[in-house]
């Protein structure tokens, strides 16, 4: 079933008639239609969610006491870092934590993390996604602060914390995709998810440089500054998304007619809650079990990347501490760029309707799996080359970003009402990476961080890449799901037989 608006699609001042309080300042943010506060504040949010996962991975190597640690086992094939411009010598820290213990701590977050992958797509489908995202970061700020006391307190502590601090983050991603579902008109898909969640790759990019210079700078306090610092504006970032956000588009006081029409055509007029899932399909969807195999290999990869990057540069390249948050937060950096162009560009192919958007996804997929599989290839090739390994790290992550329009978007265009629990279903499994990688890196790197053991990871990744690239060109699909379809028919059928049997 259809919307149908017997209005002016040009009348772009009026607004649904509720009552919206006109301050001077209102007047300007007026001018910004809702669709784009929301992918701004949703921006943010991912940028905070990326900045309060990495923030340990940067503050670790100031935290080990790594002389204690490294001392007899520290790889001293790439040389010292006489390569850095300034070399400083940063004190070691407070915590001898073996590389197992180390892993096992980064790793802790997405044991939470998964098990509320599904339960939090599911629950903002039937009541809504707002208040999920936000109390989900709200709480893993706040949890976030209290690291510098657990850490010193026992590492069991830590542990728990990490845990819970990933159970709030786990209903953030598969909240918002159910939002994204309601508010993304059909020709902007792409764009606007690119814009949001490249926030996760943005975050990064502040957060390690300037984890980094927190770490080194005993002005703020050293390691500790790093968690109250992220965790203070996880929280402020929360007050602006419960002030300004709506759940659906047509409960947003100030949202115009024109853009209600613009976002709602062609959808159907049933709220996501009031629609049953029809599991047992799902389940057995080819289609969705290749997208659940291509997000887990997509993880595995942007994982090594995310969680394990600052410790290759520091104990394999020898860059110092600042260095390391600065060049760890390149790679994500073009991520994010080469996501925003790649994005645009496939809206405005699918905008002109020369190729199906099964198409679009897969040639954007292929380049974002096959491209960084080639770039590993060359990071092991060029070994202590330095500066060659940074330059092919970096085009990896780059080319990686063409997933933005790739795999990152085909929940919504399977399914707009499911979105929630598709990216819940292949996130949960892609997220056992999260844990899966850091084990197997510390089994690899206990007592022998050397290049080899780390071109053993590099090797792994690629194939991952490789295999479940493959998976996606060849059993994933792009296009609207019968069982998706079958769903709302079934409800509009029901809706219809209440209004009867309401009459008679």
């Amino acid at each position: 079933m259809t919307l149908n608006f017997d209005i002016d699609t040009n009348d772009t001042d009026d607004k649904t008639g509720l009552v919206f309080s006109k301050s001077p300042w209102r007047k300007y943010l007026d001018k910004v239609p809702a669709r784009y506060v929301l992918a701004l504040l949703g921006f943010f949010g991912c940028c905070n969610v990326s900045a309060l996962r990495v923030n340990l991975s940067v503050a670790m190597v100031s935290m080990i006491n790594n002389t204690a640690v490294y001392g007899k086992h520290a790889s001293h094939e790439c040389g010292g870092p006489s390569h850095s411009n300034v070399t400083k010598d940063a004190p070691d820290g407070e915590f001898n934590w073996s590389s197992d213990e180390q892993s096992a701590i980064v790793g802790a977050f997405f044991y939470g993390y998964v098990l509320m992958q599904i339960p939090g797509g599911r629950l903002a489908e039937r009541f809504g996604g707002k208040w999920l995202v936000g109390l989900g970061l709200f709480c893993t700020s706040v949890l976030t602060m209290l690291t510098p006391v657990a850490a010193r307190w026992d590492i069991r502590a830590l542990l728990v914390l990490r845990v819970f601090e990933g159970l709030g983050e786990g209903v953030v991603f598969p909240a918002l995709h159910c939002m994204l579902g309601c508010w993304l008109p059909k020709y902007e898909r792409s764009t606007l998810t690119a814009l949001i969640y490249s926030g996760t790759q943005i975050g990064t990019v502040i957060a390690m440089p300037i984890s980094g210079e927190l770490c080194y700078s005993d002005r703020f306090g050293g390691w500790p500054s790093v968690f109250y610092l992220f965790g203070a504006l996880g929280c402020l970032w929360f007050v602006f998304w419960a002030l300004f956000i709506y759940e659906y588009p047509d409960e947003h006081p100030r949202i115009t007619k024109a853009e209600l029409i613009l976002i709602q055509t062609g959808k159907d007029a049933n709220r996501n809650k009031a629609l049953p899932i029809p599991w047992k399909s799902i389940f057995k969807s080819v289609p969705v079990q290749a997208l659940m195999i291509t997000h887990f290999g997509q993880n595995w990869g942007f994982y090594i990347f995310l969680t394990e990057l600052p410790t290759y540069l520091s104990s394999i390249l020898h860059f110092d501490i600042e260095d390391n948050g600065f060049l760890s937060a390149m790679p994500f950096l073009m991520y994010a760029i080469v996501g925003w162009i790649v994005s645009y560009i496939a809206d405005s192919i699918r905008k002109k309707n020369k190729y199906s958007i099964n198409t679009i996804r897969k040639v954007c997929n292929s380049i974002g799996f096959f491209g960084p599989a080639i770039c590993l290839v060359g990071v092991i090739l060029v070994g202590c080359d330095y500066v060659w390994s940074v330059i092919f790290l970096t085009l990896a992550m780059g080319f990686n970003g063409c997933t933005c329009a790739g795999y990152m978007v085909t929940h919504v265009d399977m399914s707009p009402h499911f979105a929630g629990t598709l990216m819940g279903m292949t996130n949960g499994l892609a997220t056992t990476a999260g844990f899966i990688g850091p084990i197997v890196i510390g089994r690899l790197t206990h007592d022998n961080e050397t290049l080899t053991q780390w071109r053993i990871i590099f090797t792994i990744a690629v194939a991952v890449y490789i295999v479940t690239g493959l998976f996606y060109v060849f059993f994933a699909s792009a296009k609207s799901q019968k069982w998706g379809l079958n769903a709302e028919s079934d409800m509009s059928v029901t809706k219809k037989e209440e209004k009867i049997n309401d009459v008679d």
